[in-house]
């Protein structure tokens, strides 16, 4: 990994982890990715973007595997997902063989944009919600 890489990697997710999040997590109506944490067993709340298509939320993560909540998701895939103020139980499962560059053309334009440009390892991900 290029040290320019490396330090995107780190100046966003020190933002994200204590600005970003904390803030959107408070929000209403913003979406939540909520894992439960590998180590802590603790449930973990994401703010993400993305976009329920019938009985499945597509998001794509940024940083790939270096995500926390990824590496949450390798550990327990049974996920729950707020959106639109309404929590749904779901199970995630990482797409690595999808096209994150063409999967965000359909998600929500804003996330979109922050994840092309801060992204340095775009994986794709489904949940499929059992409510």
């Amino acid at each position: 990994m290029s040290r320019l890489t490396e330090l995107r990697f780190r100046a966003a997710t020190g933002f994200q982890r204590h600005v970003g999040n904390p803030v959107l997590r408070r929000l209403p109506l913003q979406t939540l990715l909520e894992t439960t944490g590998r180590v802590s067993g603790l449930p973990r709340r994401t703010p993400v973007g993305g976009r329920r298509v019938g009985d499945s939320f597509w998001l794509v993560s940024e940083f790939g595997e270096r995500s926390q909540y990824v590496r949450n998701i390798k550990a327990d895939p049974r996920v729950r997902v707020r959106v639109k103020g309404r929590w749904h139980t779901g199970t995630a499962h990482l797409l690595p063989d999808d096209d994150p560059v063409a999967r965000l053309r359909h998600l929500p334009r804003l996330n979109s944009t922050g994840v092309r440009a801060l992204g340095t390892d775009l994986l794709t991900i489904r949940v499929d919600l059992a409510d």
